[in-house]
């Protein structure tokens, strides 16, 4: 039997201070959890995201 790959799931990058979905990225599971800086519509302004899952 052959070895399954893990294959990219779909995450959400929410916004800490306003709770918003504003990006959608795929990536192979495990590891930590992303925390960026990214814009933030609402606020015009960078805010740090973190990933959720569906």
């Amino acid at each position: 039997m052959a070895k399954s790959k893990k294959k990219a799931e779909s995450v959400f990058l929410v916004c800490e201070e306003t709770g918003d979905y504003n990006y959608t990225i795929r990536r192979k599971p495990g590891g930590e959890k992303l925390k960026l800086k990214k814009y933030s519509p609402r606020l015009r302004r960078h805010t740090v995201h973190v990933e959720k899952k569906k």
